[in-house]
């Protein structure tokens, strides 16, 4: 098929009365929206408004017509159609919450990617019914994250893992609202704090878990407020507010960047409990990325003064140099520099042998020149997963 013709005779039978012409066209199609965004566009976006119907539809149309919307989703015309459609965001929510979805992957997919428009911070505010087996909260918001937790290793939904569900975390973290939805503990949930059960998948087997939720931690830290929640490892915390609750997020961040490496009785005085003793196969995380995205949320957390103290007397010093020797990675290794300048330099009214292990190997990795811990622009950016 390759005249325009054809292309969009095929589009014309998304809507077609015969179960298998809707299959065969939403088939051939998944290959085209690939490259053919304006085929789904015309008659004021009546395909796309065809395929959000076919969601709907038999399992396989069904599918299928997720993978045109997923593909098609980077055109910001169509991207704000399905954001704003508040009908269609209640599908997408019925059916992903379903323990027998086949199709969940594809919708988790679907909302990462409209969780990039602005109208989907009306996720705060939605109410649904609570889903059997799955949550014991009203908010959609709890019951994705139940999703994205319970769905582990198809432990929820034999058809689906919800990886994709960390992207969406992500993006929703860009906002205001979505990074004080994380880090605040809510009141319905026995006042747990919803990014404590996304931190404990920093070193999960599925790449796009890790990668998600290192860039959900990173975006919530731009929270500069709730800084002393996500450094405290103490429940009750009394220096907290009520409900005194601390994050414990250190070690999820620090974990991933060290290897089987072992450290001297200095070096470990002071250290986390869960960075000591690791076992002799500890593997350090392999993709840079996500590494120098740990390393970038660390120098968010060593924005005020409290936090540079937690980290200098929890060793996070030793563990960077270790993670700069042992990475042949020059962005890590950057990343690696401008955190280490920022805890180990000499703060206002101290002398530089005040600052704890300042004297081992200079207390830097580079010297710290003039206006190099500035943070740039890239670091002030919320991080945006494509």
């Amino acid at each position: 098929m390759s005249t325009s013709k054809d292309l969009e005779d095929l589009v014309e039978f998304l809507h077609h009365g015969n179960t298998q012409i809707r299959q065969i066209s939403t088939e051939e199609l998944v290959g085209y929206s690939q490259t053919h965004t304006s085929l789904f566009k015309r008659n004021q976006l009546e395909p796309v408004k065809d395929l959000k119907l076919l969601v709907k539809d038999y399992a396989p149309i069904a599918k299928n017509a997720l993978t045109v919307l997923i593909n098609i989703s980077h055109d910001t015309e169509v991207l704000r159609s399905l954001a704003n459609d508040d009908e269609f965001l209640g599908t997408l929510l019925s059916r992903i919450t379903y323990a027998k979805e086949e199709s969940a992957n594809e919708i988790a997919m679907l909302l990462a990617n409209m969780a990039k428009d602005d109208a989907m911070q009306r996720i705060f505010d939605l109410k649904r019914d609570i889903p059997a087996g799955l949550s014991t909260s009203k908010w959609a918001i709890d019951q994705l994250l139940d999703c994205f937790v319970k769905g582990a290793e198809g432990a929820y939904n034999k058809h689906a893992n919800y990886d994709y569900l960390a992207y969406f975390f992500a993006d929703l973290a860009k906002f205001k609202e979505g990074r004080e939805y994380l880090t605040n503990p809510q009141a319905h949930d026995s006042d747990i704090i919803p990014l404590t059960k996304l931190q404990v998948f920093t070193d999960h087997t599925s790449h796009i878990r890790r990668l998600g939720v290192a860039s959900t931690i990173k975006n919530a830290t731009f929270r500069i407020e709730a800084h002393p929640t996500l450094l405290s490892n103490l429940s009750p915390d009394p220096t907290l507010p009520p409900p005194h609750q601390g994050a414990n997020l250190l070690p999820y961040i620090l974990l991933p960047l060290m290897g089987p490496e072992e450290y001297s009785p200095e070096d470990t005085d002071g250290m986390l409990d869960e960075c000591q003793l690791l076992e002799p196969d500890k593997e350090r995380e392999q993709d840079h990325e996500i590494m120098k995205t740990h390393l970038e949320s660390l120098l968010l957390l060593s924005t005020t003064r409290e936090g540079r103290d937690v980290m200098r007397r929890v060793q996070v010093y030793v563990i960077i140099r270790e993670c700069h020797m042992q990475v042949e990675d020059e962005d890590v290794r950057e990343a690696c520099d401008r955190l280490v300048q920022i805890i180990m330099r000499k703060e206002e009214g101290e002398e530089e042998d005040e600052i704890p292990g300042a004297g081992d190997a200079g207390g830097r990795l580079v010297e710290l020149k003039q206006g190099e811990d500035d943070e740039d622009d890239e670091d002030e950016r919320i991080v945006d997963i494509l």
